[in-house]
């Protein structure tokens, strides 16, 4: 009793509060129970309130009404300045999520977006559609907008959806910017959401030298992903000709990735950023793959699984299916034969999407027929492999080669020269 009584001493009953506030004991349980009176505690069922304890504005006058309404807007703004909040320390270790949400609580707009962004990675888009349709209608600070804005254009190429693509670009490109560094962040936004269909022409040239200057540190983790897919695509399009660089050709960029991305895979983990880590690590290992180095595209592929796994974030694994859906597919059913069937549905989703939205956003005949083993066949001949060295890389036959590409070449309707158009 003399323990509980030292603790005690600073503090006032409910009645003496009332008194010098001057208003009814009723009215401070009722402020102690909102938690609007700093420091009180509950001892059974009476409140102890410390004698130095500020009397809260009375949200029915004026004052009152100023202050919620300044805490309204205080709860508007974002606490990072990134449209990626899920690739910031907020989601810092796997397995966290929940505790990561709930940590928002006192941020409406944040927790909101977040889950969204969650929502996305575990391939709930009709969840993630409802909610940034919500965050577009309130009048939203910068980041926000573009972040919301980037969900919808995610869940337009989920489902495939033209209008919804475009309506989500206007979006971002509409948010309140005052100054070059918020229009900076609204040109990254939108070539980011671009680059997700591997059009990456449009990045500014101050990103496509690897110069992040310009975005507020927040966003570097997100930045080095999204410059990640950018090499990667660029390496792509010199593989299967589409775009020629002095000196280069075939894999050899794609051969030589990995010494960019690694450092930053490992700057990912000491930014304690688990999506961007997948992330980064699933592109190298599509890296590895494509360069014939299966060994290390496994050890990337393993390790993101463990990161993903634990949160259940199988849209984020079904994205990477595909361009690496055998191996990821293999270690997966080695792994948790449950949440391979999972990913296997929503690969399924949103590769029939990505390919829809890519034909008619790019005007070109994508193939969804395909067969994983020949759309690995049309990848490596669209690269110039001849029939001998695809035949060693997947382990197959050299008449099995020859009949995939023919195979390849009457669904699509074109020549072996053409693979790289319709993948």
């Amino acid at each position: 009793m003399e323990h509980i009584a030292d603790q005690i001493k600073d503090y006032l009953k409910i009645e003496e509060v009332a008194k010098q506030w001057n208003i009814s004991t009723r009215r401070v349980q009722a402020l102690c129970a909102a938690g609007k009176i700093a420091g009180a505690i509950r001892l059974g069922r009476d409140w102890m309130i410390p004698q130095d304890a500020k009397r809260p504005t009375d949200g029915r006058t004026k004052a009152g009404r100023k202050e919620q309404e300044d805490l309204k807007n205080t709860n508007l703004h974002l606490p990072r300045k990134t449209p990626f909040l899920h690739m910031t320390d907020l989601y810092s270790s796997s397995g966290s999520v929940e505790e990561a949400i709930e940590k928002l609580s006192g941020n409406r707009n944040a927790q909101m977006l977040f889950a969204a962004e969650i929502a996305y990675s575990r391939g709930d888009i009709d969840e993630v559609y409802d909610r940034a349709k919500v965050l577009l209608n309130d009048n939203s600070d910068l980041y926000t907008t573009l972040s919301a804005g980037m969900l919808m254009a995610l869940c337009a190429i989920w489902r495939g959806d033209l209008t919804m693509w475009r309506r989500s670009k206007v979006f971002m490109a509409e948010a309140p910017a005052e100054n070059d560094v918020d229009r900076d962040i609204i040109t990254f936004s939108i070539t980011a959401v671009d680059s997700m269909l591997y059009d990456v022409e449009s990045f500014p040239e101050w990103f496509k030298i690897g110069c992040f200057e310009p975005l507020h540190k927040d966003s570097l983790p997100a930045a080095k992903v999204f410059y990640a897919k950018y090499l990667y695509a660029t390496a792509y399009s010199v593989a299967t000709k589409q775009l020629q660089m002095d000196g280069l050709k075939g894999l050899t960029l794609m051969s030589m990735l990995p010494y960019s991305i690694e450092p930053m895979i490992s700057q990912a983990m000491a930014d304690n950023s688990v999506i961007a880590e997948a992330y980064l690590r699933f592109t190298c290992a599509t890296i590895y793959h494509h360069s014939g180095n299966n060994a290390q595209a496994t050890r990337h592929i393993d390790r993101a699984l463990e990161l993903a796994l634990p949160d259940k974030l199988y849209g984020l694994i079904s994205e990477y299916c595909r361009v690496i859906g055998p191996l990821i597919e293999k270690r997966l059913n080695m792994i948790s034969p449950e949440a391979y069937g999972e990913v296997k549905k929503l690969s399924k989703i949103y590769m029939q999407g990505w390919t829809k939205l890519s034909s008619r956003v790019f005007g070109k005949n994508l193939v969804t027929t395909l067969s994983v083993r020949e759309r690995e066949v049309a990848r490596m001949a669209a690269f110039g492999m001849q029939n001998s060295e695809i035949a060693e890389k997947l382990h197959m036959s050299l008449s099995g080669v020859k009949q995939a590409i023919r195979i390849v070449s009457e669904k699509s309707g074109v020549g072996r020269d053409e693979f790289a158009a319709i993948l």
